[in-house]
Order: C-alpha cells, then sequence, then structure tokens
C-alpha cells in the first residue's frame, strides 16, 4: 500500500504540469466576441407595412437586398390577411391593424425604426407614429395614404374602394371586401378579402411627438404618365414639409422593381445616394 501511494504522489507534479500548460494555452487563445446586440446596430431597422388585401409576403424580393446592404428587415403580416388569413374577422378593424405593428415594435424591442408604409399602410403607420413616437426614426409613405385625424379609408377614396372591390364577392363573407383581382381557387401567396371595418374604421391622431418624426413620400408614376391617383396625398406631404421623391413605375415597385426601389429607399433613409432621374423635392423646415 505504501509503494502505492509513493507512484502516486510521484506522478502529480506531472498531471498539474500538464494542467498549467492546458491553462495558459486556453488563455492564449483569440477571445470570440460576441455580435453586438440589435439596439447596437448602427443602421436603422427597417419596417414594411404592407397594403390592403396583402401581406408580408410583398416584400420577400426586397428583403434580402436590404439585408445585403447592412439592415435588419420586419416584414410582419397584420391579422386576417397573408398567412393569418385564418383570424379573419368582422371586428378586425383598422385599430387592430394599428395594434399589430406597434406589438412587432414592442415585442421585437425595436428602436430607430424607419417604418415604411405601402398605400393603405400609410393609415396603420400614422397610427403606430402616434402610439409609439419614441421607436420611429423616420416615416415613409410609399405611394400611401396620408390621413388626418378623424378620417377613414373610406373618407379619402374618394370612391375608388367603391370600384375597384365588392363586398361579400366570390363567395367571401359579406363584411369582407373583394377587390376585383381576387378570384377564388388561386393559390398562396395570393391577395386575399380583407374587412369591412378596416376601410371605414377612423383614426384617431392626437400625439404632438408624432408630427416631429421626420416623414418622407415616394409617389410612383407610371412610364408616360404625368399624374397617379395618389397625387393628393404627394400634395399633403409637401404641405407638411416632407422630403417627396417621386419613381417612375407602377403602383407596387417592392414586386415588379425590387432593385429599384431599394435603391430610392437607400437615398430616402439616407443610406445612399438617390438615383439619377428622380424628382425629389427637398424636406424643409
Amino acid at each position: 500500500m505504501r509503494s502505492i501511494v509513493l507512484e502516486r504522489t510521484a506522478v502529480s507534479p506531472i498531471l498539474i504540469a500538464l494542467l498549467l500548460v492546458g491553462a495558459s494555452l486556453s488563455c492564449a487563445r483569440p477571445a470570440i466576441q460576441s455580435p453586438p446586440p440589435p439596439s447596437e446596430f448602427s443602421r436603422p431597422v427597417i419596417v414594411f407595412v404592407h397594403g390592403a388585401w396583402a401581406g408580408g409576403w410583398h416584400y420577400t424580393k426586397v428583403e434580402p437586398l436590404l439585408e445585403d446592404a447592412g439592415f435588419r428587415v420586419f416584414r410582419p403580416t397584420m391579422t386576417g390577411l397573408g398567412e393569418r388569413l385564418h383570424l379573419a374577422r368582422e371586428d378586425v378593424g383598422l385599430s387592430t391593424h394599428i395594434d399589430d405593428i406597434v406589438n412587432v415594435l414592442e415585442f421585437e424591442d425595436l428602436d430607430d425604426v424607419v417604418l415604411i408604409g405601402h398605400s393603405y399602410g400609410g393609415m396603420v403607420i400614422s397610427g403606430v407614429a402616434n402610439r409609439v413616437p419614441h421607436r420611429i426614426r423616420k416615416l415613409i409613405y410609399m405611394d400611401a395614404l396620408v390621413p388626418e385625424s378623424g378620417e377613414s379609408v373610406m373618407d379619402l377614396s374618394g370612391g375608388a374602394i367603391e370600384t375597384m372591390a365588392e363586398a361579400g364577392a366570390g363567395g367571401a363573407e359579406p363584411w369582407q371586401l373583394v377587390p376585383l383581382w381576387v378570384k377564388p381557387g388561386k393559390l398562396p401567396p395570393v391577395d386575399v378579402p380583407q374587412s369591412m371595418l378596416t376601410f371605414t374604421e377612423p383614426i384617431i391622431l392626437d400625439n404632438p411627438e408624432a408630427e416631429a418624426i421626420p416623414a418622407a413620400f415616394i409617389l410612383t408614376v407610371e412610364e408616360g404618365k404625368e399624374t397617379d391617383s395618389f397625387d393628393s396625398f404627394a400634395d399633403r406631404a409637401r404641405a407638411r414639409h416632407w422630403q417627396v421623391v417621386t419613381m417612375e413605375g407602377g403602383h407596387n415597385p417592392q414586386w415588379f422593381q425590387p432593385e429599384a426601389l431599394v435603391e430610392v429607399l437607400l437615398g430616402v433613409v439616407g443610406e445612399g445616394q438617390a438615383p439619377t432621374g428622380l424628382q425629389v423635392t427637398p424636406s424643409q423646415s
């Protein structure tokens, strides 16, 4: 027994030496830097708010282009639309959709946000800015509605909604508006019927802090045309001294002209140069 003890005590210094060598090697390894948390990214977060009858899928072509440019991108889908079609209800209104986007910003803890609303999405981002202005760096209205407090989509459409959509068409519920291009039986991703209440509910804008958020308007005008159905909202933007950019193209550049749209967005956000040939009205203080 005594000899065994002596053998163990003779080996132990060697083990200690090996452990010390291993420890010194581990200390010599360069430390692995963890990626910075989202709040430490230098570029703003971009959040797209889609238009009526649409969904976040409308921005699948734009998202990777902006991510390649170094941006974090969110493209949520609002209740009752897109992949959330199964949540469609008669009581889903404009305020529901505003809640949808506010919750994205709050639960993802997003600050320094560039909030981009397309078409009907202009109503939504106006309501979001009214609720959480401290989270928003800039508002961009992309061929979008620019409301005053107390107005609804129906108020602003000038009868256009009634000519392009019908309640309950194609087997939809009577409380759903269905645009002419939405036909039953098409496979996703597709535009879908939308609750009537989202078009009739007036917006309430009563937070003066929201008025201080910098904003811009992108007006798309088709080739060969001089006017667009969203001209009146570009005029509202100019009256508010926002930057207004006119881009040649149709109403859905995110789908048909993703590269051109990203180039315009980089200029408006301030992370690039506006493309040549664009008509730009600079913002005024």
